[in-house]
Order: C-alpha cells, then sequence, then structure tokens
C-alpha cells in the first residue's frame, strides 16, 4: 500500500471511529430525529465552527444527533434564548477547535506507528482501527482528565468570589514580548516555533506558581488573572525574572490592573482589562507597570517598592497614572 493510499485509510478509518460510525443524516433528519427545529439545530452548529452545507449533505453521525439533544437539554440552556445558547456554543467550539487542530497531526502520527508496530499478520485495516481505537480512547482520557482539574480550579475561584457570578474582583494584567513583530521577520519557522514555546511555557509556569492562571496566549502576548494584587504582583516579577533566564528570549513589557471585572465565557471585560492592556503599551521594556487600585492595594506591602510616574494619555483614557513595581 502507498504512503498516501495509508494516509486516506487511517484518515478515513479515524473519522469512523471519532464520530462513532459513518455520515448517514442529513441536516433535516437531524432536526426530526433530536427533536430541535432545524433553524436552531443549523445556529447551534455554525456556532460551533462547522460549515453550514445543503439540507440534503449527508455530513451527520449519530452523535450529532446525541449532542444536539444533550445539549439542548441542559436546564440552563434549555432557560437561555436562542442568542446565549449560541455564544455558549461559540466559546466552546473555539476552545476545542484550537485543540483539535494541534491534535491533528498527533493522532495520524500515533496512529500510523501503532498500526505499523501491531501484527503482521492482521489485515491493515484491523490494525489501523485497532490502534486508532486505543490512540482516541487515550487522548479523550487524558483530556478529560486535564478538563476535571481545570474545573475543579474554576469552580473553587467561582465560589470563594464574593461577586454575583459575571463580576468578580481580580487583578487582571498582561505581557507581551519587546520587537516581536521585527523579530519574527529574521526568524526561521522553526526558531519561532522554539521562542513562542519558551515563551509561553516560562510565562505560564510563572502565573500558575504564584497562584493565578492564563486567561489566553496571543501569539507574543499572555493575559494572566490573579484573585489578589499581591498574587498579580509576585506573578508580574516572575515573570520579567524567569524569561530572563531564557536566553534569546526578548524583554518583555509586563502590566496590570486591580477591580472589578466582567466575566464571559472564559475571558475577562472591562475597564480594568482595558487599563492593563494599555499600560502595556506604554511600559518600558523589562518593566512592570500598575495602576492606582493596585498601587493602592500593595502600599507597605514588604515584598514590593512602587515608584509613582506621571500620568500618561492613552487611547480612551486621558489621563491615566502609571506606577512601577519592583522588589523591595
Amino acid at each position: 500500500m502507498s504512503e498516501p493510499e495509508m494516509t486516506e485509510l487511517v484518515q478515513r478509518i479515524v473519522e469512523e471511529a471519532l464520530l462513532g460510525g459513518p455520515r448517514r443524516f442529513n441536516r433535516t433528519q437531524v432536526a426530526e430525529l433530536s427533536g430541535v427545529p432545524e433553524s436552531e439545530s443549523r445556529r447551534l452548529w455554525t456556532a460551533l465552527g462547522f460549515p453550514a452545507n445543503s439540507e440534503e449533505a449527508v455530513d451527520y453521525a449519530q452523535i450529532d444527533i446525541d449532542s444536539v439533544s444533550t445539549f439542548r437539554g441542559m436546564k440552563v440552556v434549555a432557560a437561555s434564548n436562542l442568542r446565549q445558547q449560541a455564544a455558549a456554543a461559540r466559546t466552546i467550539g473555539q476552545g476545542l477547535a484550537r485543540l483539535a487542530e494541534w491534535q491533528a497531526d498527533l493522532v495520524l502520527a500515533e496512529v500510523k506507528v501503532r498500526a505499523e508496530a501491531a501484527d503482521p499478520a492482521l489485515p491493515v485495516a484491523e490494525r489501523i482501527r485497532a490502534a486508532a481505537e486505543d490512540t482516541l480512547a487515550e487522548v479523550e482520557q487524558l483530556q478529560a482528565y486535564v478538563w476535571r482539574r481545570h474545573l475543579v480550579a474554576a469552580i473553587a475561584r467561582s465560589i470563594d468570589d464574593a461577586g454575583d457570578g459575571s463580576t468578580r474582583t481580580l487583578a487582571v494584567g498582561f505581557a507581551d514580548m519587546v520587537g516581536f513583530t521585527r523579530l519574527t521577520r529574521h526568524l526561521h519557522p522553526d526558531e519561532l516555533s522554539t521562542l513562542l514555546e519558551a515563551f509561553e511555557s516560562t510565562t505560564t509556569a510563572a502565573i500558575t506558581d504564584n497562584g493565578g492562571w492564563v486567561i489566553k496566549n496571543v501569539g507574543d502576548e499572555v493575559m494572566f488573572a490573579a484573585e489578589n494584587a499581591v498574587d498579580a504582583a509576585r506573578i508580574a516579577l516572575a515573570i520579567q525574572e524567569s524569561t530572563m533566564l531564557v536566553g534569546g528570549t526578548p524583554e518583555l513589557r509586563v502590566a496590570f490592573a486591580y477591580g472589578e471585572v466582567l466575566q464571559r465565557f472564559g475571558d475577562l471585560y472591562g475597564s480594568v482589562v482595558n487599563i492593563a492592556a494599555r499600560l502595556t503599551g506604554v511600559a518600558r521594556p523589562a518593566n512592570i507597570l500598575i495602576d492606582d487600585a493596585a498601587a493602592e492595594a500593595l502600599a507597605d506591602h514588604p515584598e514590593f517598592a512602587i515608584r509613582h510616574l506621571r500620568s500618561v494619555r492613552v487611547r480612551g483614557f486621558n489621563r491615566l497614572r502609571p506606577h512601577r513595581l519592583r522588589r523591595a
């Protein structure tokens, strides 16, 4: 069997293993069998990030029908309007789409390696099917474990917070690499990948080791949050200090602000977030800037030294007063 034929066979068998069988239904049939109107199921489908093909296209398996019914069967979802349902589906879809893009090559490679190592006396399709089932089961188990641990931590943070569930008092910060755009023009893709991996691994360790959590990574920037200004200050200092130890990593700008934020589907919004972003933009390389509320919360703390700077004018804020944070 040629390599292209092998790849096509692996792809087909892996797809059937993931979907629990072949595609057998069109969109109209999904609506009839799930009990969810076609217009609603189509909206949820596209919100999850999948293209809505023609009504006659046989794109769906039994797993799609079951999942639509399960999603609509959740009491909180059923009580919400279509816009809120679509927003929830969109958030789930966007998060898992990034994970799936990363996992695709890994899964296919693992299935191929296991199939080639299996008993050669067995038919090729049988070897691939067994390898696919074993690989997917292990990936799914690991994925479920990580999700459960993150959900435990998120629930604990939600319960500990005294807010109404949508607004919380948090410290929100950013760290970004200085001159990243210019640097990428001179880097080989492998070097760029190594640089991003070093940045993400060191910043993630600094954030989680000091009681915070990563909101998102966007290229050369990481957004993080912490329950209080003290943890955020330790995170900011740890980020600057840890990245200095990694050779070839550009200097960073780090800033955070403290106050009430809107929490929506795992992301954070509000003036506190905007202030933190603006402070990051005006920070000098290797410096850490904080806002008034954070400076007040950290006043007289023995670990930190704060220097008050002159007010600056930035987009959206006529007078924004930064404060430089250092170790005492």
